[in-house]
């Protein structure tokens, strides 16, 4: 794992036909190749409940409402909102052509203090194409108040959650 996180992402950001930005393959990704790994500043959850409603409410200027989080584990969420790599580029789609995975760090391996022990990878779920959006399954919890989806995929459900 730690090998593969040294390697430079084959992505970029792009403008998508989904939902502003996007992030797109610079070179084809085998099926279980790792696209990228989602990086970002590591809070409890609870931190992040807070921040969310703060990024909701447009308190940062440019920052237009969206935020991008993703959790890690029971525990932790990793906010890229503000600091974070270019992962946060990635659609939601309701057939993606990607996965995430958290990978642990191995045993024995040094702990940096403040630092989270494992990773959020993407995955190719199938052969991607140089050039093709990522996209991502977001998997929102069910609630009554519905994100409307923009995927154009011919079997997309319309909403997010």
């Amino acid at each position: 794992v730690v090998a593969m996180l040294r390697q430079p992402h084959p992505v970029r950001v792009g403008r998508s036909a989904i939902h502003n930005w996007g992030l797109f393959t610079t070179r084809a990704v085998p099926k279980d190749g790792m696209v990228v790994e989602y990086m970002g500043s590591a809070m409890r959850n609870s931190v992040a409940d807070h921040k969310e409603k703060v990024y909701e409410n447009g308190a940062f200027k440019g920052q237009g409402g969206d935020c991008y989080m993703f959790r890690l584990d029971g525990e932790c969420v990793l906010d890229a909102t503000m600091h974070g790599n270019i992962a946060r580029f990635i659609n939601h789609c309701c057939t993606p052509n990607c996965y995430s995975k958290v990978v642990l760090e191995p045993e024995g391996e040094p702990y940096v203090p403040g630092s989270v022990r494992g990773h959020i990878i993407i995955f190719a779920l199938r052969d991607i194409e140089e050039g093709e959006e990522v996209t991502y399954d977001y998997k929102f919890p069910v609630e009554a108040a519905k994100i409307k989806c923009y995927c154009g995929s011919p079997r997309c459900l319309g909403v997010m959650n």
